[in-house]
């Protein structure tokens, strides 16, 4: 067991100097676009932040997940993928737990983190900008 967890950490640190690195900075900045996307779209129909409402908001909770796939699923799915080459490429086999850690690390995390405050501050704004 040990041994399984030495190299998934191995595994996935070499992927910051392996071939296909350019990833690591394409998913997140997706990511991210489409958090901000989603994240003004909430603030302009008046829904809370995004992270904390799933949490908060359980009356709510299976809708604003479906919005969120909709929104980055196909970033999380090329992720996905984009490990998969990367693993044929470089280990000669295929590992999907690593991919499926690989793929929310850089699609679902960077996408939590953004979109409920750049809800917060497009309604921070837009009130500033009525007063």
């Amino acid at each position: 067991m040990e041994d399984l967890f030495s190299r998934f950490f191995e595994d996935l640190a070499g992927r910051l100097s392996g071939p296909m690195k350019f990833r690591l900075i394409l998913q997140p900045v997706m990511a991210i676009i489409f958090a901000v996307r989603s994240g003004l779209k909430d603030a302009k129909v008046g829904n809370p932040p995004y992270f904390w409402a799933l949490f908060t908001d359980a009356a709510h909770r299976a809708a604003m997940l479906r919005d969120g796939w909709k929104s980055i699923g196909r970033v999380f799915i090329f992720g996905i993928v984009m490990d998969v080459v990367y693993q044929i490429i470089v280990f000669r086999r295929f590992y999907p737990v690593e991919a499926l850690v690989v793929a929310a690390v850089l699609a679902l995390v960077p996408y939590l983190l953004i979109r409920g405050p750049v809800t917060h501050s497009a309604r921070g704004t837009s009130k500033k900008a009525v007063e």
